[in-house]
């Protein structure tokens, strides 16, 4: 969203159209919003992978495919060649230290992408939270120090100039692209995907047309246009050398991470272009070992490199990477008329834009008019490009294209679930054979006091690297995916009765954890039973796991189990006064009912109290009113209260009695230091049985999901 385009393109902006730059700016930004809006209708009506492009093939057909991706690509290495451009202006000096520093980060992107480096997204994220957080300093600071005189005369160089700059700003404007690109993966398209498109443009138009009017009214235009890290420059003359250095760090982090997106955003171009004939599989084939589609990635990085190499200068990187898009968002403007017009039955947008026809239209006008008032050598190099688009068709991809049959696969039609009896669901997310029988056995063991409505979904997520998207996964690794089916079909061999249904389910994902919290959601499941090996890593402990996520989140009852010998024959389970204690005396209970051959314990241990008289009778209450909490008759169980000195060591000598210990979850949040607190995580360590840690549903208040945002987030 908020791109390298806002460090580098103000000193070009200032020399192109002077102070009305920020009119050039604010028009950009109008026409991304068309933009968005129609890519918003065109994405929640076929949400596939490819963006633009996709869109302009499954209506246009082929011909207007070939040329939409060969503009979105290309533009994508011309921008990628921008950003590089600008992030060598602020690190180095002098035109060959410039281009030597673009060139080494473009190849360490080109290589990161390559091995298909994890966990890029929250990184992402996080920059791009820095970066709104020092655009907004910078904002907020230098808007006092603004002569207006320096804004006078406005228009300098003519109004076809600030309608020129538009062109040329325009590729600031395409993180929305971006969206349309991953639509397939985004959940609740509907509502998240134009919200996220409008977001995508308006913040980034209000910040970057700020942004100008304060960059111009404290430096002045000319010493603006002359700058090579102008909002650096303007920030260290009203704050000091401490903001010029702090714009540096930014404005290196946001170049980095729009070239980054922007290398990650072709490869996802080229597969869909490759699944539809128009492109060569060939270079869509995924590396055996990083599970990257790495030729598309070293193409791409080589002609970055070469744009670099050859000295195009930044704004011609800018002005044609403007120019490639324009060329495609005219076409997919012209594609929602189409598909209006045509009206498939298959095409149910869940989102209209609104005003039709007259938005789509102007789109249409308003692109064309600034397209051809660009320079001549930016119109000649993006006539090349869409001769080559056109030529590419009829040479390679007119026989192998289909003229249109794409366009009912590639609508995906809303589909109905029909009505089945309410079962009580139990996920268990599987992935190590060797802990998944004990997983499956515990869950069985639940699932049986719940029969007959009862269903147990054995799911497996397979995470990918960020530089594929899942449509990729699937075409490309089936032999993953058959490993995967084969693992979770053990699941069935597990479950004993024939009155638990067992469902299979494979998804592939980028992150683990936020894909199965959406996947409860989705089924409405009543447990989640996950695995726990018994002990975190230190980096566990500062950073967070996986665990951590789920258990804080879940929006259902949720069962942490470090998988022992599972023999449920000596249960105990651990009664304190926490909220979670009635569900892990009710978990300890079913689990007793599987084998009633078992004997259950409810274990109360506390520390002695030399100002307490009663002790033992309190522990005594405490449990029976638990047992009363969870339903256990009183002949089913027996009690033990333990009064000692050392609580922690009781505790553990206690536990190690029993092959299945089951305890609460504390009122606190944090695995394993504050949830369930240090003494369970001793005790999964320590002993070689089952151990089951529970808690109850987090209730999903609007707070919840917020802070299930930020810790994904964070992840």
């Amino acid at each position: 969203m908020i791109g390298a385009g806002i460090f580098v393109l103000p000193s070009v902006a200032a020399g192109s159209a002077g102070p009305a730059s920020i009119i050039s700016f604010i028009g950009g930004g109008l026409m991304s919003l068309l933009a968005a809006l129609s890519l918003s209708e065109m994405a929640t009506g076929m949400p596939k992978t490819g963006g633009s492009y996709y869109y302009v093939n499954h209506s246009l057909g082929p011909l207007f495919g070939s040329v939409a991706g060969w503009c979105m690509w290309i533009g994508l290495m011309f921008s990628s060649a921008f950003y590089m451009r600008g992030f060598g202006q602020y690190v180095a000096n002098g035109n060959l230290g410039i281009v030597a520093a673009a060139l080494i980060m473009a190849a360490i992107l080109t290589g990161v992408n390559y091995y298909g480096v994890k966990e890029t997204g929250g990184l992402q994220n996080i920059i791009v939270i820095l970066l709104i957080g020092l655009i907004v300093l910078f904002i907020s600071i230098g808007i006092f120090h603004v002569d207006i005189s320096n804004l006078t005369p406005f228009v300098t160089n003519g109004w076809n100039n600030v309608a020129t700059a538009i062109g040329t700003l325009y590729v600031s404007f395409i993180g929305f692209e971006v969206i349309a690109s991953s639509a397939e993966e985004i959940k609740k398209p509907q509502k998240n995907l134009p919200l996220s498109m409008i977001a995508a443009v308006l913040t980034p138009t209000s910040l970057y047309a700020l942004v100008m009017f304060v960059s111009i009214g404290v430096l002045g235009t000319q010493a603006l246009a002359a700058s090579t890290i102008p909002v650096a420059d303007v920030a260290s003359k009203f704050i000091g050398p401490i903001g010029g250095i702090a714009m540096i760090i930014g404005a290196i982090f946001a170049t980095v991470s729009s070239a980054n997106a922007s290398i990650l955003s072709a490869s996802r171009i080229n597969f869909a272009m490759g699944k539809d004939k128009i492109l060569t599989n060939w270079l869509n084939q995924i590396h055996k070992k990083f599970q990257t589609p790495y030729r598309s990635i070293l193409l791409t990085g080589i002609v970055i490199l070469a744009l670099i190499a050859i000295g195009v200068a930044i704004d011609t990187l800018a002005k044609v990477a403007g120019f490639a898009y324009l060329i495609t968002y005219t076409l997919v403007h012209v594609s929602l008329i189409v598909m209006r017009r045509v009206d498939p039955e298959e095409y149910q947008p869940s989102f209209k834009i609104p005003l039709y026809p007259i938005l789509p239209i102007l789109g249409i006008v308003s692109s064309i008019a600034v397209l051809i008032m660009m320079d001549p050598l930016v119109i000649g190099i993006g006539s090349i490009i869409v001769i080559v688009g056109i030529a590419w068709y009829f040479v390679y991809a007119r026989d192998k294209a289909p003229a249109r049959g794409e366009l009912k696969e590639a609508i995906t039609p809303p589909t109905k679930k029909e009505a089945e009896e309410e079962k009580h669901k139990i996920i268990v997310p599987v992935a190590n054979p060797e802990t998944q029988r004990g997983l499956l056995k515990t869950a069985n063991a639940i699932a049986m006091q719940h029969k007959p409505n009862v269903e147990i979904i054995a799911l497996n997520v397979l995470e990918v690297p960020d530089q594929l998207s899942p449509q990729h996964a699937k075409v490309f690794e089936q032999e993953r995916t058959e490993n995967q089916q084969r693992l979770l079909l053990q699941a069935k061999d597990v479950i004993e009765d024939k009155e638990i249904d067992v469902t299979i389910k494979a998804l592939i994902s980028k992150n683990i954890a936020d894909t199965i919290i959406d996947y409860v959601e989705k089924e409405k499941a009543d447990e989640l039973i996950i695995g726990w090996e018994g002990k975190l890593s230190p980096t566990d402990h500062i950073f967070g796991s996986k665990i951590d996520v789920m258990v804080k989140v879940s929006p259902c009852q949720i069962s942490v189990v470090k998988v022992g010998p599972a023999k449920f024959q000596d249960i105990v389970a651990l009664i304190g006064e926490g909220p979670n204690a009635p569900l892990a005396a009710k978990k300890a209970y079913q689990l007793h009912k599987y084998n009633p051959a078992s004997r259950l314990t409810l274990l109360n241990v506390q520390e002695k109290d030399p100002n307490k008289q009663n002790q033992f009778e309190e522990g005594q209450r405490l449990i029976k009113e638990v047992a009363q909490k969870a339903n256990i008759p009183l002949d089913e169980y027996k009690q033990n209260v333990e009064i000692e000195e050392e609580i922690q060591r009781t505790l553990l000598n206690e536990a190690n009695q029993y092959d299945t210990v089951c305890l609460g979850g504390s009122r606190q949040t944090s695995l394993p230091r504050t949830l369930f607190g240090t003494i369970p995580e001793k005790i999964a360590h320590e002993t070689e049985d089952t151990v089951l840690m529970t808690r109850k549903p987090i209730p999903q208040t609007w707070w919840n999901k917020l802070k299930r945002r930020i810790m994904i987030f964070l992840r």
